[in-house]
């Protein structure tokens, strides 16, 4: 195991830590704000009119995710079908992200699926897309099932995440594309056994080209979701020798990370979108940054002691 899989693995486990959960919550605004766009929708959509102006793509997620009530589950799709219309009313380029526990799936299959179905029926209304977003490997196959039944009711407006990390995903991502899933292709960011993913990030970046390659070689229109220049990189050499114009696929970045990167592949010419999140519940968001390079430590490091 290398320096960066360790350290990804010791901030995961830790992250679980009362001591650490109390330290991020006393310091949460702090902490966080490098990620996180505010705690209210009209903070994120004055957000999203800043980077739509610099001609950054974005999809919004409200923050929240392993929720102990169908109650809260209510209060999360409310909030998303006003997210909705907050869209539509300010007329920003934005489409919708949302995790498929936060509306209950962990609690009650249907009652997420009906929760999601609401907020996918809104986005339909207004011409948007709406993105369930995937989660660690106990949901993989309930999302793609959602997805399909979705998409198998009509609601062509919605899609999910692949992760190139499990061993599963390259099989996954020929099923969704035969039904006409719009996929964003992702490393992975939680933790999983090495019995179903890969855990050498040589093997994991492999997975990961062959994946973009299969959704390239297929015309599919491909999200490839990375902030690592060896797949920025190879993905413009593909995408030029295989002549797919730049606004034929996007890259997609987190809030917070590259902003300046984002800008310049806007200013290239390439479709680019930004992960935006906002909310209060911003804790497991939070701490999957940090694990995914020790970079991301140290920029957090920073702004608590500006």
């Amino acid at each position: 195991m290398d320096g960066t899989e360790l350290y990804r693995k010791v901030i995961l486990t830790v992250s679980g830590n009362i001591f650490v959960k109390w330290l991020s919550i006393k310091y949460g605004k702090k902490l966080a704000s490098r990620f996180i766009a505010g705690d209210t929708l009209d903070e994120a959509l004055d957000e999203i009119e800043r980077l739509n102006a610099k001609g950054i793509l974005v999809t919004l997620d409200h923050l929240g995710e392993g929720i102990r009530s169908l109650d809260e589950a209510a209060g999360y799709r409310e909030e998303y079908l006003r997210l909705v219309e907050g869209i539509a009313n300010r007329g920003v380029q934005s489409n919708i992200s949302l995790k498929p526990t936060q509306m209950g799936m962990a609690l009650d299959a249907d009652t997420a699926y009906q929760n999601i179905k609401s907020v996918v029926r809104k986005a339909q209304e207004h011409g948007n897309f709406v993105r369930l977003d995937m989660e660690d490997s106990p949901y993989t196959q309930a999302t793609i099932d959602m997805t399909l039944r979705l998409h198998k009711e009509g609601f062509t407006n919605v899609g999910t995440v692949m992760q190139a990390y499990l061993f599963r995903t390259e099989a996954d991502v020929q099923d969704l594309m035969g039904a006409g899933v719009n996929l964003r292709l992702v490393k992975g960011a939680y933790k999983e056994a090495g019995t179903i993913a890969y855990q050498k990030k040589e093997d994991v970046i492999d997975n990961y080209k062959r994946i973009i390659k299969l959704h390239f070689d297929q015309g599919a229109y491909t999200a490839v979701a990375s902030h690592d220049d060896r797949i920025i990189d190879w993905v413009k050499v593909f995408a030029e020798q295989a002549r797919i114009d730049k606004q034929g696929f996007e890259f997609q970045m987190l809030y917070g990370l590259r902003m300046n990167d984002q800008a310049a592949l806007a200013k290239d010419g390439y479709r680019i979108r930004c992960y935006m999140p906002y909310g209060t519940m911003w804790y497991p968001y939070f701490t999957r940054r940090l694990a995914e390079k020790p970079a991301n430590l140290m920029m957090v490091l920073k702004n608590m002691f500006k």
